[in-house]
């Protein structure tokens, strides 16, 4: 008998639902949210009234386009955590009732973990152990892989994550939110040499991405004092210099993971892992260092209910259901 799941991604301001018979993802269905750009981030509770109007359009595309009907589902996985409380809650509330109306399981996932497994969805897939740099605007980690559901958080940052870094550091620019492609978009016609940033520099394998942060907002105060027109005149230069050094701290700690764990099979996850510099860099690792990269689909790097899909696959062969007790966490841990 198949293995039919309905996936639901609710944790920030996509909405998504996704479909998983026997482990291949069918569909991956997102309503995205235009209305945070006007307040230069995202609006928690703006982003749970969206999160109320789309899931249904979402669960009904998703469901209509795999040719299924509500019978023909073995289980429901959803994204408990972590996120944002409210807008996990619509997700959590909507397939716990879902879950009941039709007595099939309920299957919890955890974000970060899911971001992990979307290297699961397509082919190539990465061989354990892995090690994988999963990286967004809410989370910065390096993860040890030893199974679908055995992952070991061996660094991570301490601050602000690399994508609230790249974000903030474009607001500084004047660049629209979200900022961080924008910042990519413009250093890829920049010189990367042409402005110094300092690194923060942490023991370990653990990141620290508040400092360049600061050092940037001063360096841009000094100058503009002096030249008005200076992120004007500059700004191809300033982007890529920005990311140059965001981008050189993250491959400094990966490097080291990879030389400590002995390890050359190398991820990246997350909505970051779309930058067109991180993913230079790692291909020039995987050249210099014999390192085997994978980086998933585009369309499973952003928050997404394909990566929950395939995360609630692997947990349902392992038969690890959760109640209709269970509730949203803000914070949950891998």
């Amino acid at each position: 008998m198949s293995v039919t799941i309905l996936a639901i991604e609710s944790s920030c301001d996509e909405t998504s639902a996704a479909i998983v018979i026997d482990g291949k993802v069918i569909n991956n269905i997102v309503a995205s949210q235009s209305v945070h750009k006007e307040y230069g981030g995202v609006v928690p509770e703006l982003a749970s009234r969206a999160h109320q109007q789309n899931i249904v359009p979402v669960v009904n595309k998703a469901m209509k386009d795999a040719g299924l009907v509500p019978s023909n589902l073995s289980a429901i996985a959803f994204t408990r955590g972590p996120g944002l409380l409210g807008a996990l809650l619509v997700g959590t509330s909507f397939a716990k009732s879902m879950a009941l109306a039709l007595d099939i399981p309920l299957i919890e996932v955890n974000h970060m973990q899911a971001h992990v497994l979307a290297h699961f969805i397509d082919d190539p897939k990465p061989h354990f152990p892995f090690l994988c740099l999963t990286v967004s605007g809410g989370h910065t980690q390096i993860v040890l892989v030893k199974s679908p559901t055995n992952m070991e958080i061996v660094g991570q940052t301490k601050d602000d994550a690399v994508g609230e870094a790249f974000d903030k550091a474009a607001k500084m620019l004047g660049l629209t939110y979200p900022g961080g492609p924008l910042i990519d978009k413009y250093a890829q016609d920049g010189n990367p040499q042409r402005f110094e940033f300092p690194e923060t520099v942490m023991p370990g394998l653990d990141y620290s991405f508040s400092g360049i942060k600061t050092a940037v907002l001063y360096f841009l105060k000094e100058e503009l004092s002096k030249n008005p027109e200076f992120i004007k005149e500059n700004l191809t230069d300033l982007s890529a210099s920005i990311q140059y050094t965001l981008i050189k701290m993250l491959m400094t700690k990966l490097r080291k993971a990879a030389r400590q764990f002995n390890i050359k099979e190398i991820a990246i996850a997350g909505g970051v892992s779309a930058n067109s510099g991180l993913r230079n860099a790692l291909k020039q690792h995987e050249n210099k260092h014999g390192w085997n990269v994978y980086v998933p689909d585009f369309q499973y790097c952003t928050d997404n209910a394909g990566m929950i899909a395939i995360a609630g696959y692997y947990k349902f062969l392992e038969r690890e259901f959760v109640g209709l007790d269970i509730g949203p966490m803000a914070r949950m841990p891998i």
